[in-house]
Formats: structure tokens, sequence, C-alpha cells
């Protein structure tokens, strides 16, 4: 089979010949139809995850059908269109993931590959309403999203609360938007280009500012009335760095802050008078339990949630779409069509 191999670290990865996987009991072989790109892949390339193993197969994203059962799987799994859970092992701490934990495509071979090997419980169906590129875009950022959002902030949906999300325009960011819209929240963004705030607000957002701008905060808080209640009782972020002191300064007496990445360094200069005296409460994120993949994945279905989308590329162009993403000029994902 054609997969995607990173062979050694800060290396391109290599599209390459090899053998396809054969699944063991409990386990099925996925024919990959879609996967999708995420940042992991790219941390992968430049060898920044604990205890690196390569040459390993790339991509933790991935929609197909479902060709070869192991003993034990039911066979009724065998041609179901599938998505993957690509959060292996989470362990029995709904709240922690246990030293078993890892995610599909490293170490483990990963999804840009003709054909992947995955455990049964790991499968989950295909929304109807969904391409296989569409559903490729998901797992791992609808995941993330899911989690920061639901089980973290625990965004409620008996009455409107204020969402903010900052650096919209990359995966996580935008299924975030699309789910805390579908719950009923009011959700605002920042972004780096105007372009993008014009195309979050047809996604459903009330607004937005540029992140670059010193005084956003000001600007963003005059937009949703300032002193008069426009403060975020959420605050959904990616980025942290010193930046973060101002999420501060927006969020809500009481509020939530929820981060999944550190694109822009350390969090510096907050001071805690602030965050005491607002009583905020700050938490970290990553990935998510397979129960909440299925919440997640059964609320896409339920409100017909379609994950944006940047660029659909042939497998063979991996490197150029990694690097693609690695610029981070895209609105949406980038998928990756294999088969």
């Amino acid at each position: 089979m054609k997969a995607i191999r990173q062979l050694a670290v800060h290396q391109p990865a290599q599209y390459l010949d090899t053998e396809e996987p054969v699944a063991g009991p409990g386990e099925v072989v996925v024919q990959i139809k879609a996967a999708a790109i995420n940042h992991r892949d790219i941390f992968v390339q430049q060898g920044l995850y604990p205890r690196m193993k390569l040459p390993v197969i790339l991509g933790s994203d991935g929609a197909g059908v479902v060709v070869e059962a192991g003993e034990g799987v039911d066979n009724v799994w065998k041609n179901q269109e599938v998505i993957l859970n690509p959060g292996l092992n989470w362990g029995p701490n709904p709240n922690f993931y246990g030293p078993d934990f890892k995610i599909l495509g490293m170490p483990d071979d990963g999804t840009f590959a003709e054909y992947v090997k995955i455990e049964a419980r790991y499968l989950h169906h295909k929304p109807n309403h969904l391409s296989f590129e569409q559903a490729a875009a998901l797992p791992l950022t609808g995941l993330t999203a899911w989690r920061a959002l639901m089980t973290r902030a625990r965004l409620q949906t008996s009455h409107p609360e204020r969402v903010l999300i900052t650096g919209i325009g990359g995966g996580a960011a935008l299924i975030a938007l699309q789910i805390a819209r579908a719950a009923g929240a009011e959700v605002w963004v920042t972004s780096g280009s105007d372009e993008k705030l014009q195309r979050a607000k047809e996604l459903g957002a009330m607004g937005g500012v540029i992140y670059r701008d010193a005084d956003w905060p000001k600007t963003l808080l005059a937009q949703t009335g300032g002193n008069k209640g426009g403060y975020f009782d959420i605050i959904i972020d990616s980025a942290a760095g010193p930046g973060f002191a101002k999420l501060v300064d927006v969020a809500a007496p009481g509020g939530r802050i929820v981060f999944y990445g550190g694109t822009t360094g350390n969090i510096t200069d907050v001071p805690p008078s602030k965050v005491f005296f607002k009583q905020l409460n700050i938490h970290g994120t990553t990935m998510g339990t397979d129960p909440e993949f299925a919440d997640m994945v059964r609320f896409v279905e339920e409100n017909q949630l379609v994950p944006v989308i940047d660029e659909v590329m042939p497998l063979a162009e991996t490197e150029q779409a990694l690097r693609k993403v690695q610029s981070g000029k895209q609105f949406g994902k980038v998928v990756l069509s294999v088969s």
C-alpha cells in the first residue's frame, strides 16, 4: 500500500510503498478514504514529543470503510463507513489520561495510508450527512473542542452564554465555534486577519477583533457592551503566551478560561489579583475520552454540523499539505484524499 512515512526528525515526509496491516484479535483494518492534517503531525516531524518512535506512518484523523475484522470483533463492522477516535488507552479516570495514553500517528502507525489497523473499540459510525473528507476533518480537533467547551468549561445550554474563541481559522477553533453556536451560545472571535473574521461571521460569530491590535480587549468590549455585561463567560484559547493576560481582562466574573495550546509561548504577566478577585476558573485540556468522542459525534450528527475544509489534496502531496498548515494561512482543515 501507499503511505506517508516519517523516517527521521527534521526530514520531509516520504510517500512510500509499505506492507498492508493485518487485523489481530480485537482489531480491524480500515481502508482510509480521507485523512486530515493536524499540527501534531508537524510536531512529530520536529521531534517535539517525549519518547519519539520513528519511522512511523503519520496521521491521527481518518475516515474510511472497515475491510477486515480480527478475532473477537463483531462482523457487523465489516463494510461500515467509520471515523476513528485517535485517542487510544485514555484509562479509567475521566479527569486525566493514564500512563498508557497515546494518539494515533506516533508511536502507532497512523492514517496517512491506504489502510490502517486499529482496535475496534475506537470505531464510530460516520455521520451520514458528512462526506469522507468532511468526516476526516472532525476527530482530533472536534474532540479537543468538545471537551474544552462541554467538559472543562461546562457550557450551559439552559441560557445563552457569551463565548470568545481566539485564533479563528484553525480546525479546533472553527469546530468550537460551530459547536458553541449550535448549543445556543453567543460567540465572538479573534483573528490575525479581517478576512478570517468575516468568514467566522458567516459561520455564526457575532463579531471579532484583530488580536495584533494592542487595544483589542477595549475594542471588543466596546462591541459587546463593556461594563454593561459585555464580558465573556467562556474563553477558548490555543495561544497562551503573553497575550493570555488580556483574556483575564475580558473574562466575566466567575468566568471560565480553557486553553489547549501554547503557540505563542509561556503565560506571563497575569496579575494574580485579577484572577482571584474575579473568581476565575482556568483550565488546561487536551484530547478527551471515548465517551466524549461519542457525544461529540452524536452532537455533530444531530445538529448537522459540517467541519470547515480549506483544501483537499492528494495523499502524494502530504509534505506540501504539512507546510501549508505550518504557515497558518489556511481557514479550516487541510484534508488528504487517500482512496
